[in-house]
């Protein structure tokens, strides 16, 4: 099959073009910069130079596809400018309504997007499925902008696009470039003090979760959403895998109160030079939020079969440490 993927260059579209290639599939990529994109030439990816904010300049590569995979995104927790949110506008909520009007326009037989749990917002402790539907003020821009384009996939289906969505939830894995790495690298040089209780993510590796978009594509029904999220652990339990992995002395467990009065504090001070880690956005998504889902349907329908976080965990951190130099490499 000949199949056209954005987000190729990303840590899930990566994962997902080695699988494509590797089952035999003809993949033509959308990049925005072809030289910085060797890794996908020599594992056979065609490249198309565009841009999803850019309609025309993916209609040539898309036509004749058997299938459309849109896995791009703009992904960054703690905005600070208003030139950031127009960016994420753009890419996520623009770029999306392109691409799926492109696959009308051209007739492509099939699609899958990349959606995320966080359409869901903090869901409070409770462990949704996919009829869950969240009204409200989202936590962060990002949310915002993929409940948008979420919206917008769901408007396209009504009107007859072809399309499978997936909602992944928290993702991990070696190649990772997100906040998750972020608070791994800090726990494993000690920089991580604290953590807080109650805060919950469905934890998917990398690998499961471009197979699952691929079993989307292959066995998913046209106009069905399937949440592919991996299972359940709070951060403290996350910790908690972690030390007994590594042997490293896991993170204070605090109360989620005490990161809300700092996420408020620090709106006082959103002046101040202070890490993009502590912005007023990232504290109150860290503050006692459970961004969790059921992945039932998904395991019934497409056969998904997620790795056990000790797993998953277990191989990316001992990528990440030989990474920095605490364990040889091998």
């Amino acid at each position: 099959m000949k199949y056209f993927l954005t987000g190729a260059t990303g840590f899930v579209g990566s994962y997902l073009a080695k699988l494509l290639r590797k089952e035999g599939h003809e993949v033509i990529a959308l990049v925005r910069n072809p030289s910085k994109a060797n890794d996908l030439v020599t594992i056979g990816c065609t490249l198309v130079k565009g841009d999803v904010t850019e309609k025309e300049s993916m209609r040539a590569a898309m036509t004749g596809c058997d299938g459309v995979f849109h896995v791009a995104g703009w992904y960054k927790v703690g905005t600070r400018t208003q030139k950031q949110r127009r960016e994420g506008d753009r890419i996520n909520i623009d770029g999306t309504r392109n691409v799926l009007e492109l696959m009308r326009e051209l007739g492509i037989k099939k699609g899958v997007y990349t959606s995320t749990l966080a359409v869901n917002s903090n869901t409070k402790g409770e462990l949704v499925d996919e009829n869950y539907h969240f009204e409200g003020k989202h936590l962060s821009h990002y949310d915002y902008t993929k409940a948008e384009a979420h919206k917008i996939a769901m408007d396209f289906i009504q009107k007859g696009l072809p399309l499978v969505v997936v909602m992944p939830g928290l993702i991990y894995g070696p190649g990772d470039t997100s906040s998750v790495r972020t608070t791994l690298i800090q726990y494993l040089k000690g920089k991580l003090p604290m953590v807080p209780r109650k805060t919950a993510h469905s934890w998917a590796h990398v690998e499961d979760i471009a197979q699952a978009h691929y079993d989307a594509m292959l066995k998913g029904k046209t106009g069905e959403k399937y949440i592919i999220a991996g299972p359940t652990h709070s951060l403290v339990d996350a910790m908690g895998i972690a030390h007994r992995i590594t042997g490293k002395r896991p993170p204070r467990a605090v109360n989620p109160g005490l990161l809300s009065f700092l996420s408020n504090f620090m709106k006082l001070f959103s002046w101040l030079p202070i890490p993009a880690d502590y912005t007023p956005e990232n504290l109150r998504i860290l503050a006692g939020v459970t961004y969790i889902g059921d992945n039932t349907k998904a395991k019934e329908v497409l056969g998904y079969n997620p790795r056990p976080l000790n797993e998953g965990m277990s191989t990316t951190l001992w990528h990440e440490m030989r990474l920095l130099g605490i364990v040889k490499r091998g």
